[in-house]
């Protein structure tokens, strides 16, 4: 389910944190679907453990998953969550970090909208 690509830049926490969610969007993983424990995702990631627990605290955080202990994990019943204030901030700053990128690259407004949109499309279909 989870491929880590050792070597991006991005952290391996935060590639198990996108590669979930991307699963809950898609529809791979339902809410009351349970997920790895740490340690069995760990060992079939080749990770350490701490780095499998920092990506589910986050998870958990955010409300995407929920543990039970002495049961495991599993994905929330999100219904609609709505993101706070905070979260809603993250993504401007990311969106605007690419934007910036892209303008600095030559894509033009339209361009960076399209590519947004199919983006957008493509995770959520």
């Amino acid at each position: 389910m989870i491929e880590i690509n050792p070597t991006s830049s991005q952290p391996i926490f935060e590639q198990i944190i996108a590669q979930i969610k991307m699963a809950v969007l898609k529809g791979l993983l339902k809410p009351g679907d349970s997920i790895p424990s740490v340690r069995k995702m760990a060992l079939s990631l080749s990770v350490t453990p701490g780095t499998v627990a920092k990506a589910y605290g986050e998870l958990e955080r955010q409300q995407v998953i929920v543990t039970i202990r002495g049961k495991g994990a599993y994905i929330a019943e999100t219904g609609k969550i709505q993101p706070s204030e905070r979260q809603k901030e993250q993504g401007r700053q990311k969106l605007k970090e690419a934007c910036v990128e892209m303008i600095y690259l030559g894509f033009s407004k339209k361009e960076i909208l399209k590519m947004v949109e199919e983006l957008y499309d493509a995770a959520t279909s």
